[in-house]
């Protein structure tokens, strides 16, 4: 039978993962330090830090490979209108924003991907911290289990 005890620590794992909006990398820090103290005491407390941490480490996973393929997009839109031979570059530089790049469009795409998927995220967190507060077990979705 659980307790509130238990209900509780697992419930402050999943909003733990706010702390980063105030401390870089508390995502991480906040879920693994109440996780680490208590994961021995209940299992339900262990089954929902290791959700929570794995779940920021997918995100982590996902905004790095959103990120790798959208910084090029942006760079190679930016510099493909600079002569890089003129050695007088800002007399070359030219805006033509009647016709934008296709590749604006992509990462443009890319770019409200993430945005999307930050939202998405926070709801999420939301959801699984009331699953926990009210005793259930809650699989976060498209999250690759490290922690087993």
């Amino acid at each position: 039978m659980l307790d509130n005890h238990q209900k509780n620590i697992a419930t402050f794992i999943h909003l733990s993962t706010f702390s980063r909006f105030l401390i870089p990398f508390g995502n991480f820090i906040g879920p693994i330090v109440l996780w680490m103290a208590n994961k021995e005491k209940s299992e339900f407390v262990d089954t929902h830090g290791k959700q929570a941490i794995n779940f920021q480490m997918s995100i982590l996973l996902y905004a790095l490979i959103l990120g790798v393929l959208t910084v090029p997009f942006f760079f190679f839109n930016l510099f493909s209108s600079f002569d890089f031979i003129d050695i007088n570059l800002f007399d070359g530089i030219h805006l033509n924003i009647s016709e934008p790049s296709p590749l604006l469009y992509l990462g443009g795409g890319l770019g409200a991907l993430a945005i999307i998927g930050f939202i998405l995220e926070l709801v999420f967190i939301v959801i699984a911290s009331l699953k926990a507060r009210d005793g259930e077990f809650y699989h976060y979705p498209l999250t690759i289990d490290f922690l087993k």
